[in-house]
């Protein structure tokens, strides 16, 4: 028998390269599916919906009412319906002909497929939606009151979305969501396909969402308003530096709403604004996020922070003299700063060091680890004027103290709970020893709480019973506010609804569903 020779290794790049050509279309459709469900969290909800239907009439109804309407109402009838419902009201009869072309056009390229299609869209159906959106944009006059393209196939044909974005300019495009496909891992690792520029002259638009693209480089761009009516921007996984996320916030000067979904890059948040209220931060890494000047600004959101090659995302507060909602601080991602102060545990606070309008805060904490315990007294002292308190129990893996009352009592008298907090929401109770010692503290030190709400976390508790017997010590137990209420909530689920975060309608942007 002859020698086998072993294989030569494969350098990393061309075995990564190796692994990236052999891809399954249909695998990684299915993992740009699950990435754009994660995203469609976030999305604006269109305005119409995929369930809505043209039906015509019986042949034994004879009677039009309809069609006696103004023409503002039917062209508000229209507008409710998918595109391809809409369009079909121009065959009902020579009244309605003109109604769906004079009529502001709201697409959903989405609702192209048949209401049955499902979410995952087939490549060879992307491709007849990308066919069928170049035909209506081209129909329809204007103006467009709002473009939703999450499922057509753009790279393919070549210059087609920026013949898109050019027509989307010319009708005065109001809303715009435009999600890049395919696959996404393909257009973010190549480095030339990037959203053409085209979109920074849609001076009419009022709400952009970008997902899954490359910034383009706005390096030597000529300084004028690219966005003046722009009220709401969304950049899901977007790759983008710093300078150009500058470039468009200070380019924007009615914006009151950003979201930043799944930034997986270096980048950092400089937000100086005189117009912004809510900033959303999901499932991102920044090396810092500094609120410089936003006199506007009343919420600041982050979730799902991660740590990168060990450095954590550095909050700096400056000058936010509205700022009343913050959260989720998470001691393990996030390092807060005031001014030149660093917040660590035990740092003495003063006026500076104190966020006062702040009346809404969130916080992961594990209370089971020593180090990120220990920053919670010192961290509620900074926001002395809470009144609203969310608390996300994280898993504490291995613990390394048993954190009993006697450590909290240690932490001596915390302002805000004991003369502002009248709710308390602990989210994610799975009944540990170092939970109920830090609930047990805080209903001892609490004189004006009025309620405290525990979410239990999902999969913890073996029955009814078992749940009950965790919390039966906090029901009774004396607390300073005689009156408050304990209540449980045992179905766990969401913390809350990340589209509603930004609803100003709604008092509590972390309140649940």
């Amino acid at each position: 028998m002859g020698t086998r020779v072993p294989p030569v290794p494969m350098d990393p790049a061309a075995a990564a390269k190796s692994r990236r050509d052999r891809h399954d279309p249909d695998e990684m459709e299915g993992l740009f599916s699950r990435m754009l469900s994660r995203t469609r969290n976030v999305l604006p909800d269109p305005p119409v919906s995929v369930d809505g239907r043209l039906f015509a009439h019986l042949p034994h109804d004879f009677v039009d009412c309809i069609s006696r309407l103004p023409d503002v109402l039917l062209g508000n009838i229209v507008s409710r319906l998918p595109v391809k419902e809409a369009a079909r009201t121009a065959a009902l009869s020579r009244r309605w002909r003109g109604v769906w072309r004079s009529t502001p056009l709201v697409l959903v390229d989405s609702h192209i497929l048949p209401a049955d299609a499902g979410t995952a869209v087939a490549r060879a159906d992307a491709r007849r939606i990308t066919s069928a959106v170049s035909r209506i944009l081209a129909a329809h006059p204007g103006p467009f009151r709002c473009v939703h393209l999450t499922s057509s196939y753009m790279e393919e044909f070549d210059g087609l979305l920026r013949r898109w974005l050019q027509i989307l300019a010319d009708k005065g495009i109001e809303e715009l969501i435009l999600i890049n496909r395919p696959m996404p891992l393909g257009c973010l690792l190549r480095s030339t396909f990037f959203l053409p520029s085209t979109f920074l002259g849609m001076t009419t638009l009022t709400c952009l969402y970008l997902g899954l693209w490359k910034f383009p480089d706005t390096t030597g761009v000529k300084r004028v308003t690219f966005f003046p009516n722009l009220r709401e921007l969304g950049l899901c996984t977007v790759l983008m530096e710093s300078k150009d996320l500058d470039f468009i916030l200070d380019r924007s000067p009615v914006l009151e709403t950003l979201c930043v979904e799944s930034n997986i890059f270096k980048l950092g948040l400089r937000l100086v604004s005189q117009s912004i209220r809510c900033v959303k931060i999901i499932l991102s890494f920044f090396e810092e996020i500094a609120v410089v000047d936003a006199p506007c600004l009343e919420r600041l959101i982050l979730s799902g922070g991660w740590t990168k090659d060990g450095v954590c995302t550095k909050v700096k507060i400056g000058h936010a003299p509205k700022l009343h909602s913050l959260g989720y601080l998470d001691s393990e991602n996030h390092v807060l700063e005031f001014g030149n102060t660093v917040i660590k545990a035990g740092t003495k606070t003063s006026p500076s060091t104190m966020v006062p309008s702040v009346r809404i805060l969130a916080l992961e904490v594990r209370c089971g680890v020593r180090s990120y315990a220990k920053m919670i007294p010192t961290v509620l002292r900074c926001f002395p004027n809470v009144e609203t308190l969310h608390i996300m129990s994280g898993e504490t893996g291995q613990p390394s103290g048993k954190h009993n009352l006697e450590f909290w009592n240690e932490s001596g008298t915390i302002k805000c709970i004991r003369s502002c907090i009248k709710l308390l929401v602990f989210h994610d109770f799975r009944g540990d020893r170092s939970e109920l010692a830090f609930l047990k503290f805080f209903f001892k030190s609490a004189l004006v709480l009025e309620e405290a709400l525990i979410v239990m976390a999902n999969g913890s508790f073996t029955s009814m019973e078992d749940m009950l017997s965790k919390v039966k010590p906090l029901g009774s137990m004396k607390r300073a506010s005689s009156d408050s209420t304990i209540t449980i909530n045992p179905q766990g689920g969401s913390i809350w609804n990340f589209k509603k975060a930004s609803d100003f309608s709604l008092c509590d942007p972390f309140a649940n569903d």
